[in-house]
């Protein structure tokens, strides 16, 4: 047995390592033995829905998982769910993973969370080379956690990263890579009905240009944050405002991706929408302008009743 912090490993005779978490009666099982050098590495897989699971690939993680010794954030005390809002909030690791132009993507792993460096020319920079995806985790009642068709995220991040010219890892090192940062992270998801956890996914040319070409490095790299409610409104009906002269996408652009560019052509429009008490904007189709395309940040579906 070995005891991270707040973390213990322990062999059953059934060749399956359990993990216990020092704040919780929850048990993820994994298949395989470990080794602890200076890194933990432990050979793990997941299915959709964190709990119990299988052995699929290898991951190393590069930190000891650690908390505070309630194994709980020191905040989720004094009603701290309850006034959870839709802000970043500092976690405790990120994950990255890195290629070289015509490489794949390799090595990937845990780093405590914090600031990532950029050289002044990275093409992200000059150029907007990034794709996102955003991607959810909740608690249920049985404190097992559901992700939702992470391996969609994973398929849409592969299609983009075509788009921009950019490698992008296997949808199996994306759901993977899901599943260990929000299980090195598990203490900031929120209670059941209390919000999620906010998995933020981003493929990004990090390589030096000066010219309009393609970066010759990119990385992966994935960070998380609690969230409570999108609206203030919650469930209540949002009041939403037609924009007649922005259009969110156009025709052979790069509105079928997540590319990061796509989103601040509507700040401006969206700022004014709630300076005059709208809850967001409804952009149309840029070739009618008269077609519902979508709202600033999401899809919308009407239902004819």
């Amino acid at each position: 047995m070995v005891n991270s912090n707040s973390i213990v490993f322990s062999i059953t005779t059934a060749n399956r390592c359990c993990c216990y978490s020092s704040n919780t009666a929850a048990l993820i099982h994994y298949s395989s033995s470990f080794k602890l050098h200076n890194q933990l590495r432990i050979s793990f897989g997941f299915s959709s829905q964190l709990g119990p699971f299988t052995s699929t690939t290898s991951t190393t993680w590069h930190h000891a998982i650690s908390s505070d010794s309630q194994g709980e954030t020191s905040a989720s005390a004094g009603g701290y769910w309850d006034n959870l809002g839709y802000n970043p909030v500092p976690t405790d690791f990120m994950y990255t993973m890195k290629c070289l132009e015509g490489e794949d993507f390799s090595d990937g792993g845990l780093q405590p969370f914090g600031s990532i460096q950029l050289i002044p020319s990275a093409c992200i920079l000059n150029y907007g080379q990034a794709i996102i995806e955003d991607l959810r985790a909740y608690k249920k009642q049985d404190d097992s956690i559901l992700l939702f068709r992470p391996e969609e995220h994973g398929l849409r991040m592969t299609v983009g990263a075509n788009r921009l010219c950019m490698p992008a890892p296997t949808i199996q090192q994306f759901v993977e890579a899901v599943k260990v940062i929000v299980s090195a992270n598990r203490r900031w998801i929120p209670p059941p009905d209390k919000g999620f956890l906010h998995i933020r996914a981003l493929l990004m040319g990090t390589g030096a240009v000066l010219s309009v070409t393609p970066a010759p490095e990119f990385t992966f790299f994935i960070y998380v944050t609690p969230v409570g409610k999108c609206f203030e409104e919650s469930l209540k009906p949002i009041n939403l405002v037609v924009e007649n002269e922005v259009q969110r996408a156009t025709c052979g652009g790069v509105g079928g991706v997540n590319a990061i560019s796509n989103y601040a052509v509507v700040l401006k429009a969206q700022a004014a929408a709630i300076a005059n008490d709208f809850s967001d904007v409804l952009f149309l189709d840029s070739v009618h302008n008269r077609y519902l395309e979508e709202v600033s940040t999401a899809n919308i579906f009407v239902v004819k009743v």
